[in-house]
C-alpha cells in the first residue's frame, strides 16, 4: 500500500469533540465492555463445563459469545482509549486490519445465526430426528463454515481497500475505520467499489435475515400442532434469537445496503451494533432461559461454597 500512497496516518474524528463529554462516554462505555467481556465469558465458561448444557443450541450459544468478544475487542478498546487523546490516530496499515477483522467476526456472527436458526428448526419441527440430523459432526461443520463464509467475505473487502490510493487528506470522519468512511479519503472513484462492498456486505445481511425470518415463519406454523406447554417452551428459546437478530441485522442493513456515502447517523448506529449489541446478547440469551440460569447457579454457587469450606 505504500508504495501508492502518501498517506501512512489517518486521524480519527471520534465520535464526541467535548472534552467532558468524552470523559464521561470513557466511564460509560469501558463499564459497557467489561460487562461485554465477563458476560459472554461467563456463557463460554458455563457452557463448556456444565455437563447439562450439551445440546447443540448451546455449543451455537458458547461460539457466538465467542465471536461477541472478538468482535467488540476488534473496535472498542482502541475507541474508548481514543476517549481520552486529543487527537486520535491509526495507521494505515492498522486501519485495513481493523476493518478485516471487524468484518470477519461480524459475518461470522451472521452464519452462525443463521445456523442457531436452523438448529431450532430441526428441534422444533423434526423432533424425533434431532438427534440424528444435528450431530456433533453436522454441529462442528457448521461452526467452521461461519468462520470460514466470515474469512472469505473480509479478504474480498480487504482485496478492494489496499487497490485504492490515498493521497490525502487524512482525516476519517468516524470513530473507528469502515469501508465507507476510509472510501470518502480514496483520490479516485470508489463508485464501483461501493457497489461491490454492498452486494458482499448488504446482500449478506439481507439474505441472511429473509432466511432467518422464512425459517421463524416455517416454525411458528409447525408450532400450532404442539401443546400450550410446548409452544410456550418454545416461544421462549425463540424469542431470544429472533431479538438478538433484530439487534444486529437492523444497523447492519442500515448501514450496508446502500452506495458509499456517509450519513451523521452512521456513528451513533455503529455503536449500538459494535459497543451496546454485545454485551446486550448475554443478558437476552440468560434473563430468558431456565436451563442456562440454572447451570449457572449450579457451577458458580459450587465454586463458591468450596472456596469458602
Amino acid at each position: 500500500m505504500a508504495s501508492k500512497n502518501n498517506v501512512t496516518e489517518l486521524i480519527i474524528v471520534g465520535l464526541f469533540q467535548d472534552p467532558e463529554v468524552q470523559r464521561v462516554c470513557f466511564a460509560v462505555f469501558l463499564a459497557v465492555y467489561l460487562a461485554t467481556l465477563v458476560g459472554n465469558g461467563l456463557i463460554v465458561v458455563t457452557v463448556n463445563i456444565s455437563k447439562s448444557l450439551n445440546s447443540p443450541m448451546y455449543f451455537f450459544l458458547s461460539y457466538l459469545s465467542l465471536v461477541e468478544i472478538s468482535y467488540s475487542s476488534t473496535i472498542v478498546p482502541k475507541f474508548i482509549t481514543d476517549l481520552l487523546t486529543k487527537i486520535k490516530t491509526i495507521s494505515l496499515e492498522g486501519c485495513v486490519a481493523q476493518i478485516f477483522f471487524s468484518h470477519f467476526f461480524g459475518v461470522t456472527e451472521i452464519f452462525l445465526l443463521v445456523v442457531m436458526a436452523y438448529d431450532r428448526y430441526v428441534a422444533i419441527c423434526k423432533p424425533l430426528h434431532y438427534m440424528n440430523i444435528m450431530s456433533n459432526l453436522l454441529c462442528y461443520v457448521m461452526v467452521a463454515g461461519s468462520w470460514l463464509g466470515g474469512f472469505f467475505h473480509s479478504i474480498i473487502q480487504i482485496l478492494i481497500t489496499i487497490q485504492l490510493p490515498f493521497c490525502g487528506p487524512n482525516v476519517i470522519d468516524h470513530y473507528f475505520c469502515d469501508l465507507h468512511p476510509l472510501f470518502k479519503l480514496a483520490c479516485s472513484d470508489t463508485f464501483v467499489e461501493g457497489v461491490i462492498v454492498l452486494v458482499n456486505s448488504g446482500l449478506i445481511s439481507v439474505f441472511s435475515f429473509l432466511l432467518l425470518v422464512s425459517s421463524y415463519i416455517i416454525i411458528m406454523y409447525n408450532l400450532r400442532n404442539h401443546s400450550a406447554e410446548g409452544r410456550r417452551k418454545a416461544l421462549s428459546t425463540c424469542a431470544s434469537h429472533i431479538t438478538v437478530v433484530i439487534l444486529f441485522f437492523g444497523p447492519a442493513i442500515f448501514l450496508y445496503m446502500r452506495p458509499s456515502s456517509t450519513f451523521t447517523e452512521d456513528k451513533l448506529v455503529a455503536v449500538f451494533y459494535t459497543v451496546i449489541t454485545p454485551m446486550l446478547n448475554p443478558m437476552i440469551y440468560t434473563l430468558r432461559n431456565a436451563e442456562m440460569k440454572i447451570a449457572m447457579r449450579r457451577l458458580w454457587g459450587k465454586k463458591e461454597n468450596s472456596e469458602m469450606e
